[in-house]
């Protein structure tokens, strides 16, 4: 059974060992359990069932990870993404008041566009013509990215109108927060093995018995298990007619959903293959068809199964730094998921702050890479100015955006137009085209 695992996923040969994958995939899992609870509290506002979202939720996530660890065979987990969850509900039914099921028809044909890209190898050629500082940028901005999140879902700091503020410290959660990072700093110090997800475990059980004004961090559910019952009449939810009587409206949107989805996941990908040592040769890359296919095909199961785009999570990352390195920590995702739908009560009990210090970690240990920040102006500043904007504004599209667009502008200032590829132009283009749908769909 083991030597069949290890020629499966070439276990061994990646320098990683089962157990290994399966502590990885356990804390990849940990990371990105609270997709359960929030994707379904996000999409319920579109008038959808909440029970019924957790359900799809799971489905989506289950399916879209399963194609990646087996056909992939990449340390990669997959789930409906949290910005499409925002667009479809806020954005495309409340706004566009359009009905659920044709906003699934918008997640469907943004899927289908996404996976022809992927099969015509478009994607692999995008991702060969980003230019070094570019993807420098993509790993330094990604790390900010995260540990922002991680700051901010912890409370350790707090949205403003001014900006980002330190939390109140008279606040028992961010105290907990705050021993939560110290204790994930030294559990990788010491390279404590499942050191993150001891962690998570640790502060999980710590939050039992500290109380807030709302009570308990950690409140334990009523129920440990609830026996799942998929929604029938979500399979296929989708209204053609309904799409093509709002075309005018709908296809800016579906092209929105396909920009942001193809480079988010695109980089999102290529930090977690990078950072696991799966680079590859430019004649054999770890990210070759059967990745990009898997990305994409998800999407399509994920809206043909009633939910949101799904597409590559960033907590995967979590299970890289915990030694994951092959489809298999993926597989351990997709079985928890699957788990997940009996055992959700339980799963949901995992407060964001037992999760959120690892994600700071996961995001500093990404920072690592600032080392490789070149000496020349021109190639320094791009990467620095994705990592400022990802980190203060929290909107990483956006940091790429502009990252490319200066990469582009100094190129031209400095004459040096062999950088001015076909590639790299059509990427401008194509931010240059986001930007402005964002700027019409309220950012």
């Amino acid at each position: 059974m083991l030597s069949t695992l290890d020629r499966w996923f070439h276990i061994s040969a990646r320098g990683s060992t089962v157990p290994r994958e399966i502590i990885a995939g356990l804390t990849v899992f940990g990371a990105m359990a609270y997709i359960v609870a929030v994707n379904p509290a996000i999409l319920s506002a579109a008038g959808l069932d909440r029970h019924d979202m957790v359900m799809t939720t799971i489905a989506g996530a289950v399916a879209g990870t399963l194609l990646m660890a087996l056909w992939a065979r990449l340390p990669i987990a997959l789930a409906p993404a949290m910005s499409s969850n925002v667009l479809f509900a806020q954005v495309v039914v409340q706004q566009a008041h359009v009905s659920p099921r044709t906003a699934f028809t918008v997640v469907l044909f943004s899927g289908l566009c996404f996976t022809a890209l992927s099969l015509s190898q478009i994607r692999q050629r995008i991702i060969r013509g980003f230019p070094p500082s570019i993807v420098l940028g993509i790993q330094v901005a990604l790390g900010a990215f995260i540990a922002r999140i991680g700051l901010t879902t912890s409370g350790i700091a707090v949205p403003t109108t001014q900006g980002l503020t330190f939390g109140s410290l008279s606040d028992p959660s961010v105290i907990l927060s705050l021993a939560g990072v110290l204790l994930c700093a030294v559990l990788v110090v010491l390279r404590v093995p499942a050191g993150l997800l001891l962690a998570i475990l640790t502060l999980t059980v710590a939050g039992l018995f500290i109380h807030t004004d709302k009570g308990a961090i950690t409140s334990l559910p009523t129920h440990m298990v609830d026996w799942p019952h998929y929604p029938t009449n979500l399979f296929l939810p989708f209204d053609f007619a309904g799409f093509f009587s709002h075309l005018g409206l709908l296809v800016p949107i579906t092209l929105y959903f396909l920009i942001s989805d193809f480079f988010d996941a695109t980089a999102t990908m290529m930090s977690v293959a990078h950072r696991a040592g799966l680079d590859g040769t430019p004649e054999k890359p770890a990210l070759d068809h059967r990745a990009f296919a898997s990305d994409g095909a998800a999407s399509i199961i994920g809206a043909s199964l009633g939910t949101c785009t799904v597409s590559a999570y960033v907590e995967s990352l979590a299970g890289v730094e915990a030694g994951g390195r092959t489809g298999l920590s993926a597989l351990i995702v997709a079985l928890l998921f699957a788990a997940s739908s009996i055992f959700w009560p339980l799963i949901t009990a995992i407060p964001a702050i037992a999760t959120a210090p690892v994600l700071v970690l996961v995001g500093l240990n990404m920072l690592g890479s600032l080392h490789r920040v070149a000496s020349n102006p021109s190639d320094a500043i791009p990467p620095l100015t994705m990592l400022l904007i990802a980190g203060i504004t929290g909107n990483f599209m956006l940091s790429l955006s502009c990252g490319l667009l200066l990469y582009t502008g100094l190129a031209l200032a400095l004459r040096d137009f062999k950088r001015l590829t076909p590639i790299v132009l059509g990427l401008d283009a194509a931010f240059l085209f986001y930007m402005v749908l964002q700027s019409h769909m309220g950012g």
